[in-house]
C-alpha cells in the first residue's frame, strides 16, 4: 500500500492544477467509501472545532512560526515563540497533526507542511476571517430559515438567513460598511484571490474589439462596475496601456473612499449600480462576481441600467461562475448555497444566464472560459444587432 501512495505522490508533483483537483476529489471519495459510522460521527461532529482551532492558530501565529524556520521545532520552542503555556501548545499541535495542518516528525517535535504554508498566505487569512466572522453566522441560521419558509427557493433579498443571523434588515453589503473591519476582510479577499494566469484578459480579444478606430481619449474604454478596490482596473490598464480611452472604477462610496487603489490612468467613481449608469457609451462595461450576489429581479435591474447606457458597439462583460449541467464541484456548490443564505441568490448555468440576459433585451453572444476547474467564464453580452 505504501508503494501505491508513493506513486500517487510522485504523480502529483508533476500534475497540473486541474489534475491535482481531480486527484484530490477521487481520493476523498475513496476515503469516504471506507469510513464507518463512528468515523462519520466524529468527522461531522467536530467540524466547528476544526474551524475554531484554525482561528486560534492564526491568532497566535503558530503556522507562521512553523513555516518561518528550517526544520522541526519542539513543543517548547513553539510555545515560547507564541507566548502559550507548553502543555496547552502540546494539545494544540497534536490536534493540528491529526487534521494534517502540521506534521509530527517525532515525539514532541513538529514542522510545517503544505497546509501550514497555505494558512500563512494573506489571501487565506482575509478569506477565513470573512468566512468565520461573517458567513458562518448565516450558515447557523439556514436550517431554521429554510424550514420557516417552507423550503421554497428564496428570492427575497430583504429576508435571508443572513438577516436572521445578524438581526438586521439592511443588505449584507450595507451591513459590512457599518462594520469596516469585515468590509476590509471581504475586499482584501476579493482582490487577492485572483491568480494572474487565470484572468479573463488571457482569453478575451480586447485588442481586436478595439481595433476599428472607435476609441478616443475622452471615451470610456473600460468601466469596472462594482469593481471593489480596483485591482481589475489596474490589471487592465497595465495590460493595455496603449489603447486610448478612460478606465473607470465604480463601487459604493465606503469602498471608494476607504480602500480604492490610486492607480495612474484610472478614475475612481462612487456609484450604486442599481441606479442609472452615469458613464454613457463605454466600449466595455465589466463586472466580476457581481450578478451572482443578487436574485433574478435585481440582476435584471442591474443589466437594464447598463443596457440603457450602452452604445451600439458597447460590450457588457460578465465575469462569473458558469455551472456545468452535471458534475458541479464542491467549491461551486458551496458558494451557490452561500449566495442563497446571504442574498437569496445563486450560481447559474449558461442557460440561466442567457435567460436573464434576454429578458432585458440583450444578447449573450459568446462565452470565454479561462479557468475550467472553477467554471470561471467571461460572457460577451451586447445589444441585439437590430437595436
Amino acid at each position: 500500500m505504501e508503494t501505491a501512495f508513493d506513486e500517487i505522490a510522485q504523480f502529483a508533483t508533476t500534475a497540473d492544477r486541474d489534475t491535482r483537483r481531480s486527484l484530490i476529489a477521487s481520493l476523498r471519495k475513496l476515503a469516504n467509501s471506507l469510513e464507518d459510522t463512528v468515523g462519520t460521527i466524529h468527522r461531522y461532529g467536530h467540524i466547528d472545532l476544526e474551524k475554531a482551532m484554525i482561528q486560534i492558530g492564526m491568532d497566535l501565529g503558530i503556522f507562521k512560526v512553523l513555516t518561518g524556520t528550517d526544520g522541526p521545532l519542539t513543543v517548547e520552542e513553539v510555545a515560547q515563540r507564541t507566548n502559550v503555556d507548553p502543555q496547552l501548545m502540546r494539545r494544540f499541535l497534536r490536534y493540528y497533526n491529526t487534521i494534517n495542518v502540521v506534521t509530527e516528525v517525532s515525539a514532541g517535535r513538529f514542522e510545517g507542511n503544505n497546509i501550514t504554508k497555505n494558512l500563512t498566505e494573506k489571501v487565506l487569512e482575509a478569506a477565513l476571517h470573512h468566512y468565520y466572522e461573517l458567513v458562518s453566522g448565516q450558515y447557523r441560521t439556514m436550517r431554521s430559515y429554510l424550514k420557516a419558509n417552507g423550503y421554497q427557493n428564496p428570492t427575497d433579498e430583504t429576508h435571508t438567513a443572513f438577516h436572521e443571523a445578524f438581526n438586521t434588515h439592511v443588505h449584507p453589503f450595507q451591513w459590512m460598511t457599518e462594520h469596516p473591519h469585515l468590509l476590509d476582510h471581504f475586499n482584501t479577499y476579493m482582490a487577492l484571490r485572483r491568480q494572474a494566469d487565470l484572468s479573463w484578459l488571457t482569453v478575451y480579444p480586447v485588442r481586436e474589439e478595439t481595433a476599428g478606430g472607435g476609441m478616443t481619449a475622452d471615451r470610456a474604454l473600460y468601466v469596472n462596475v462594482g469593481g471593489g478596490i480596483g485591482h481589475q482596473c489596474a490589471e487592465f490598464r497595465e495590460t493595455y496601456p496603449d489603447i486610448p480611452g478612460r478606465v473607470i472604477l465604480q463601487d459604493l462610496p465606503a469602498t471608494i473612499e476607504r480602500r480604492a487603489l490610486q492607480t495612474a490612468g484610472v478614475e475612481n467613481i462612487a456609484h450604486d449600480f442599481f441606479e442609472p449608469q452615469p458613464v454613457k457609451g463605454a466600449k466595455f462595461y465589466y463586472m466580476r462576481g457581481v450578478p451572482h450576489n443578487h436574485p433574478p429581479h435585481r440582476v435584471k435591474q442591474l443589466f437594464a441600467n447598463i443596457r440603457d447606457a450602452m452604445a451600439a458597439d458597447s460590450v457588457l462583460l460578465v465575469d462569473e461562475t458558469v455551472l456545468p449541467s452535471t458534475g458541479v464541484g464542491f467549491i461551486a456548490a458551496s458558494i451557490d448555497l452561500t449566495m442563497l443564505g446571504a442574498f437569496a441568490s445563486m450560481e447559474r448555468t449558461e442557460s440561466d444566464w442567457r435567460e436573464l440576459v434576454e429578458s432585458v433585451g440583450l444578447e449573450l453572444v459568446r462565452s470565454y472560459t479561462y479557468n475550467a476547474s472553477d467554471n470561471e467564464t467571461v460572457m460577451d453580452i451586447r445589444l441585439p444587432k437590430s437595436s
